[in-house]
């Protein structure tokens, strides 16, 4: 089997010289912890010392203005930093984590009309792949796929969901997909994302599941949002079509949320604009010969990035560290990998690469959530850490 290998070409976004990079890193040593960093003329920057989380960052009240200003020390180049943040990495030497730490890691769902009929047909089928494929093209004779232009809350998207009603085809993902309320949910616990290179965690009790490629968004604690990086929304399709209230279990479990592999602040080059634009292609890799290759346009989303973080944070919930937020996604694969009418689901050892061009590329391979390596690191081991190293204040 061939190693997952990470480099400059294949992980920064292609304006990466002008762009504006922050995240975190894994010092090694005895004093050793996590950093938070700025990439600066291709070197990695520690800027710790006056940082010491990367919420504490993004919550100043502008944070590229105190990226620009901030010294620290070079941990060496980004190219080092990403070749031994491969599967083959020198633990002595640093390695990328993912660039969330005190934030609240949510996720926005059914925000796609396409990916929300197959969240229809999920909760017709019960969980069934088999069944799926024969629901599909009733559901769609009914609903269509034709949804990209329904605002969500609208009254002509009252006036569809009366006639669903009516036609015994209303579902709780139609609610959120074309209600008023968008669906926002807590996707993993405070630190406990994986950032690129490292593996991701599939429930070995799911046998239909699949990465969502998403664009995920830097929000501080007043709601303002400051850059975006990728996300891999792992999802297991069996477990919450069985039922909605099996939603954590099919988001939350082991090495089930990827990161990274940096944020990207806006700045002259990049903004909430660009976001709105993005480009997110996602390619499966299997160690079978497979190949998987889909694209998820933001220009399709149902429900604008600005609104979803003001439907996250607003008078009725607060979040004092900041937050990230999964938007997403347009990918719903549909292919059959094995068997006629099983469609898609991933098999150990499949190697996931989601890419944006201003963006970079998350890397991940596929592995139980049960073999993956166990969350030892929360809050406060965060704390003891920060304050052995003299960088609590």
């Amino acid at each position: 089997m061939k190693p997952l290998q990470l480099n400059v070409e294949n992980s920064l976004p292609e304006d990466w010289q002008r762009a504006t990079l922050i995240g975190r890193v894994w010092l090694p040593g005895e004093r050793g912890g996590p950093a938070v960093v700025v990439i600066r003329d291709g070197d990695v920057i520690d800027c710790t010392a006056h940082f010491p989380t990367l919420s504490l960052l993004l919550d100043q009240q502008n944070p590229l203005q105190a990226v620009r200003e901030i010294s620290g020390h070079s941990l060496g180049t980004v190219q080092d930093l990403l070749v031994n943040s491969s599967e083959q990495r020198d633990p002595a030497k640093p390695f990328l984590l993912a660039p969330t730490d005190l934030q609240v890691i949510k996720a926005a769902g059914v925000t796609f009309a396409a990916s929300m009929i197959e969240r229809v047909i999920e909760e017709k089928a019960g969980g069934d792949a088999l069944r799926a494929e024969q629901i599909r093209g009733l559901v769609q004779e009914v609903i269509g796929d034709n949804l990209r232009d329904l605002r969500p809350g609208s009254p002509e998207a009252m006036r569809l969901k009366q006639v669903l009603i009516e036609q015994n085809m209303w579902s709780q993902y139609l609610e959120v997909g074309i209600g008023p309320d968008a669906e926002i949910f807590t996707k993993a616990p405070i630190l406990a994302a994986v950032g690129s290179g490292n593996a991701i965690g599939v429930h070995p009790g799911s046998s239909w599941n699949n990465p969502e490629p998403e664009v995920v968004l830097a929000v501080d604690s007043r709601g303002q949002i400051h850059g975006a990086t990728l996300g891999n929304d792992v999802n297991l399709r069996d477990f919450e079509g069985r039922s909605a209230l099996l939603l954590s279990k099919a988001k939350d479990n082991n090495a089930s949320c990827a990161l990274g592999p940096f944020i990207r602040l806006f700045d002259e080059h990049f903004s909430l604009d660009d976001v709105r634009r993005c480009e997110v292609t996602l390619r499966v890799e299997g160690r079978d010969g497979y190949v998987l290759n889909g694209k998820s346009s933001m220009s399709q989303i149902s429900r604008d990035p600005a609104d979803l973080a003001h439907q996250t944070l607003n008078e009725n919930h607060q979040y004092p560290d900041g937050f990230v937020l999964f938007l997403g996604t347009l990918f719903a694969p549909t292919d059959d990998r094995d068997q006629p009418g099983q469609g898609f689901t991933h098999k150990e050892g499949d190697v996931v690469s989601i890419a944006c061009t201003s963006l970079g590329a998350l890397h991940n391979r596929v592995t139980r959530s049960d073999q993956a390596a166990h969350w030892s690191f929360g809050v406060a081991a965060l704390m003891k850490n920060l304050a052995r190293r003299g960088l609590l204040a």
